[in-house]
């Protein structure tokens, strides 16, 4: 898909599904997401530095980017997203005075070279044009010594698991977390999981992007994963 095209379609994705998006995932992960979250807040709460800023890419409704905000009252966490709809309903969540957002485009991040000592995007890279552009751009803005972490959804590497994977997120998902409204908006967050990089594959992208120490832990057989590293 060329690029351009996969950003307009990702784009009326998400400002159609804005308003419903929380309470769908939690049906569609059947209230594990929280779960897989902690890991990457736990991982931000036991690696950055007091008094530090953190950058959260493709933050959606802003719940990752306020529960590293409530969990760290010293950090100072910036959520961005290209959604306008996604961002209103980002900015109604209860305010914190620790927290902003930016609306702005993941490929090319509005912050000088070295502004945060960390950066997070959660299942958001499989939803963009260039995961390689938006690594190099996270890294771009981390300190030297910053992390960089991705969570996201990955088809698992169980061959005995991914029947019954893809029966339940291409027949079952996109009817409990869209219904008959918005089915095909989330049929398409099954088919950007299809067409996304595997878990070893990521870990290569963020080695050619520059990344060192790096680490992933995974949920579910694999269809949730960690991928963390240093720069």
């Amino acid at each position: 898909m060329a690029e351009h095209s996969k950003e307009k379609l990702v784009y009326g994705v998400f400002q159609n599904i804005s308003e419903g998006y929380d309470s769908a995932n939690r049906r569609i992960s059947l209230g594990l997401q929280d779960s897989w979250k902690k890991m990457l807040i736990d991982r931000i709460a036991k690696d950055i530095p007091r008094g530090e800023n953190v950058l959260d890419v493709c933050c959606g409704t802003g719940d990752v980017t306020w529960k590293i905000a409530s969990r760290r009252h010293d950090l100072k966490v910036t959520g961005l997203d290209f959604s306008p709809a996604m961002l209103d309903v980002a900015r109604r969540r209860r305010s914190r005075r620790n927290i902003r957002f930016t609306q702005g485009n993941a490929m090319k991040l509005p912050y000088p070279d070295n502004s945060f000592g960390a950066a997070c995007i959660s299942f958001g890279l499989r939803n963009t044009a260039d995961y390689g552009r938006v690594l190099s751009e996270m890294r771009r803005v981390v300190k030297p010594g910053g992390y960089i972490y991705c969570l996201d959804s990955f088809v698992p590497d169980s061959r005995f698991v991914q029947p019954f994977y893809r029966l339940y997120f291409r027949c079952i998902m996109p009817l409990i977390g869209g219904g008959r409204k918005h089915r095909r908006e989330y049929m398409w967050l099954y088919k950007s999981t299809e067409i996304f990089l595997h878990r070893r594959d990521l870990e290569l992208l963020f080695a050619e992007t520059g990344l060192h120490d790096i680490s992933h832990r995974s949920r579910m057989c694999g269809a949730c994963v960690l991928v963390a590293g240093q720069k």
